[in-house]
């Protein structure tokens, strides 16, 4: 078997997984990455990710995550809802809809794995999906998936509602190479429609103004009131304006079809939302990241600029 004939059967079988679009890179440093990477921590864009400082070699050489590793396998995974939900004000990211996407994703790639030692050859490597520091949306360019568009995210000609997940393994494989394009031409509609001004130039994100950082990642009470336009687990404004998301179609993964408890949550029930009904409509989603107490900080804060039913539609 030639190297593309593996590399083509990989392929079938990703698709035959869930993924919707696979790319195969070779294992090796991204050098220019890793020097934006470098200049966007000196800015201190990362706000209190301290944990973006830390591992910077395995971030930027994801080789050095499994031992003689050759080849990395790109998976991407639509999980643009086919439903909404009942809430009307309050706004709860599509990401976190459905089941946590580290282990959705994982889970395919573990299969995909056990499927090349079984039909193609022995195969040592290991699953990812935002779950270690590994700079995913560099490796899906690299692969000709898509390309990073001015909101600082992937972008694929089917739009941006992807997951990335990737197989590191130790044998050799065909790679693919990239688009040469960037396909944003000069739209600005991403940067026109964040109600904070967090993506200060293209390609540039400084998180402590982003209102999926401030609602999830920022821990503790806020320093001082902060206007997050209804949104109270992430955000998807910049998503939502690109014309390249009017392709998106809804995903065929089960997982990620919310709770019936999620689809019919509504403002007033969120409101008054116990720990225990917290625990019940969220578990084994993402937003159990933010935890009852955060997701009720960032209710709370609301009410220091009422909504007005403006909020950029789901």
């Amino acid at each position: 078997m030639t190297l593309k004939e593996k590399s083509d059967l990989i392929k079938q079988q990703c698709h035959q997984l869930g993924f919707d679009l696979c790319g195969i890179v070779p294992a090796e440093e991204l050098r220019e990455e890793k020097k934006f990477l470098q200049w966007w921590l000196s800015q201190g864009y990362h706000g209190e990710m301290k944990y973006m400082e830390r591992n910077l070699d395995k971030r930027t050489n994801p080789a050095l995550l499994v031992p003689n590793a050759r080849s990395i396998i790109i998976g991407l995974i639509n999980y643009f809802p086919a439903t909404k939900l009942k809430l009307k004000h309050y706004k709860i990211s599509k990401y976190a809809w459905g089941q946590d996407y580290h282990f959705v994703v994982k889970k395919r790639l573990w299969a995909l794995l056990k499927f090349i030692n079984e039909n193609i050859q022995t195969a040592n490597g290991r699953a990812f999906s935002d779950s270690a520091p590994v700079l995913e949306q560099a490796l899906a360019v690299r692969a000709g998936l898509g390309w990073i568009g001015k909101n600082s995210l992937l972008i694929t000609k089917k739009g941006s509602y992807f997951f990335i997940g990737e197989l590191i393994v130790d044998i050799e494989l065909a790679y693919d190479t990239p688009f040469i394009k960037n396909f944003c031409g000069s739209c600005t509609a991403c940067i026109q429609a964040c109600p904070t001004q967090a993506i200060i130039k293209p390609k540039v994100v400084d998180a402590r103004k982003c209102i999926s950082y401030l609602t999830i990642e920022k821990r503790g009470d806020f320093d001082q009131p902060v206007n997050l336009h209804g949104r109270v687990f992430g955000c998807d404004i910049c998503q939502d304006v690109c014309p390249w998301n009017k392709k998106a179609i809804p995903t065929k993964i089960p997982e990620f079809t919310p709770k019936k408890q999620l689809e019919d949550l509504t403002d007033e029930k969120l409101e008054k939302l116990t720990k225990q009904e917290f625990k019940q409509i969220f578990k084994k989603t993402p937003v159990e990241r933010t935890g009852y107490k955060g997701l009720m900080r960032n209710i709370k804060a609301q009410q220091f600029y009422p909504l007005n039913g403006q909020q950029q539609d789901d």
